[in-house]
């Protein structure tokens, strides 16, 4: 088994993880403002907060897809920058890494 195989599953499960948080979070912001003005203030405080954790979640979702088209195409593993080899226990860490620690520093 590959890095690629091995890692699928990790970044699938995580996928499905950050697409259920982003569901919670924009249900959350649905929900109809409090009437008493400072309740309100705070709560305009905790949607920035969760619009704040939306926005990371989507990124992180965006890296997840781009490493799963990685994997689908046979080039997972590879640093996008320099084409070298990611080295596995990057990947296994940080398993949507798209660029060796060189080159994303």
């Amino acid at each position: 088994m590959n890095l690629g195989e091995k890692m699928k599953p990790v970044l699938e499960k995580r996928l499905a993880v950050l697409k259920e948080e982003i569901a919670d979070i924009d249900q959350t912001l649905r929900e109809p403002d409090s009437q008493d003005f400072e309740e309100r203030a705070t709560e305009n405080e905790g949607d920035e907060v969760l619009e704040d954790l939306g926005n990371a979640a989507l990124t992180e979702i965006a890296q997840i897809e781009t490493a799963l088209e990685r994997i689908a195409g046979g080039t997972y593993g590879d640093c996008v920058t320099c084409g070298e080899a990611i080295p596995p226990a990057r990947l296994e860490a940080v398993p949507q890494a798209a660029q060796c620690i060189k080159c994303a520093s």
